[in-house]
């Protein structure tokens, strides 16, 4: 790509946009209970979704430095800093781990007893009222509980219970820094995630245990032309803290060779041994687990979904669109694996997990945090501007603080969902308009 603006212009968006988004953050960490300052955290979430869209705009069109590579990675981490001594309030996830953690370190299994059980009331502290679902046992595959157990036992307050995810998105940014610390561009595709705000908000500053899995298919993803079989090992890791991971297990051990190859063997092996070695710990409740999952899918849908909406909608019945995304998602699993096990793992990530999240029941904003190390990979405007959009879902919470009442305002989804779709098929009309055009110079040339 020709870079249009010098290294100075690359140093001065760096610099600027640090500024800006480090002030924005700083506004955010004083608002302190964001919950009780909803429209105005939404106002400086978008503010800081448009310094970060012409950051990018600039980084990707100019010519880097090491220096400014540096201050980059200088400035994600000062905004993770600045947002993560926030007590958690946009979201409850976080004071369900704790629970999750605290039963399993009084010798329970979280999948067996609700919180609720009144065997477990000596257990609640103070962030007890918070928690959701309290009258179903846990939900959160076995790797993210072996993580909430030992944070319990060590970081027990709510703001420090939040370490280990944001560990976990800190090493993606320095294992992004790392991969692309040799590309022209590396200061635009490190930015993509290091930047993102949705990315610092959720991670940082709501603590989401999604970061687990999300580094766990990063650095998947950076070892499997290597270390097929070590690979899979972090890929069952990633799977068994959040489920989504999952799809890409097919295409991970046919790309190991399987079932020509000892090396595929081998790979299939190590994830599987890794699967059991998570799920031993539980054994006992993951009958129960099963249930908890049907449970919650059954009460828990239609939470700011797009696709999922309209089959709905036009069926009649969420079941059909419900069972239409998994047959969708799980088919082109299975395509990818079987016809084109030589796609780039990221470009196939990033269709399978695009795709999970376009027909997904439940469409909570840091969900789509799974796509945004993707991104780094294959940038996409869409994509990108979706990410920034999501903060306007935070506007069930204005109606949940004034009237108890959880509903997401159809007009509020569409205004997030319907420019996403709209450039994204308009994106495709251009490529396909462009390999037209391609192939008619070729047809006059070969004339």
């Amino acid at each position: 790509m020709t870079r249009r603006f010098p290294s100075r212009v690359q140093m001065a968006a760096i610099l600027s946009g640090a500024l800006l988004l480090g002030l924005i953050y700083g506004r955010m960490r004083l608002l302190n209970d964001l919950k009780l300052h909803v429209i105005e955290f939404i106002v400086l979430a978008l503010a800081a979704g448009v310094v970060y869209l012409i950051a990018l705009h600039l980084l990707e069109h100019s010519a880097g430095t090491r220096a400014g590579y540096l201050l980059l990675i200088a400035a994600a981490i000062l905004f993770r800093v600045t947002l993560f001594p926030l007590e958690p309030s946009l979201s409850d996830d976080l004071h369900r781990y704790r629970w999750d953690g605290r039963v399993q370190n009084h010798g329970w299994n979280p999948y067996t007893v609700s919180p609720t059980d009144p065997r477990l009331i000596p257990l609640r502290d103070e962030h007890w009222r918070w928690m959701p679902q309290r009258e179903m046992p846990a939900i959160y595959p076995p790797a993210a509980q072996l993580v909430f157990r030992l944070t319990d036992r060590f970081l027990p307050g709510p703001t420090g219970f939040k370490t280990p995810f944001a560990l976990a998105d800190l090493l993606i940014v320095l294992l992004l820094a790392w991969h692309f610390r040799e590309a022209e561009d590396r200061a635009f595709r490190l930015a993509v995630y290091a930047w993102n705000p949705l990315v610092i908000v959720e991670f940082a500053g709501s603590g989401h245990s999604d970061a687990l899995a999300l580094l766990g298919v990063v650095a998947a993803l950076l070892i499997i032309r290597r270390r097929p079989a070590v690979s899979t090992m972090l890929l069952a890791c990633a799977a068994l803290a959040k489920a989504f991971p999952s799809v890409l297990v097919p295409l991970w051990v046919r790309r190991a060779g399987w079932p020509r190859r000892r090396a595929g063997w081998a790979a299939l092996a190590a994830g599987g041994a890794t699967g059991v070695a998570l799920l031993v710990p539980y054994w006992r409740g993951l009958r129960m687990l099963g249930e908890n999952l049907k449970t919650y899918e059954g009460i828990f849908r239609n939470y700011h979904a797009s696709l999922y909406s309209v089959i709905a909608w036009l069926a009649g019945n969420p079941r059909v669109a419900g069972w239409t995304g998994v047959c969708v998602v799980w088919a082109l699993a299975a395509w990818i694996a079987a016809r084109r096990p030589q796609m780039p793992p990221e470009r196939a990530a990033f269709l399978l997990f695009g795709t999970i999240l376009c027909f997904a029941p439940n469409g909570y904003s840091w969900y789509f945090t799974w796509v945004v190390p993707l991104l780094c990979f294959y940038p996409n405007a869409a994509w990108l501007m979706l990410t920034v959009l999501q903060f306007l879902s935070y506007n069930v919470l204005v109606d949940y603080g004034i009237n108890g009442r959880w509903h997401f305002d159809p007009r509020m989804q569409a205004m997030v969902y319907v420019p996403f779709y709209a450039l994204l098929v308009g994106q495709f009309l251009r490529r396909m308009r462009k390999r037209k055009s391609c192939e008619g110079v070729a047809v006059v040339a070969d004339a």
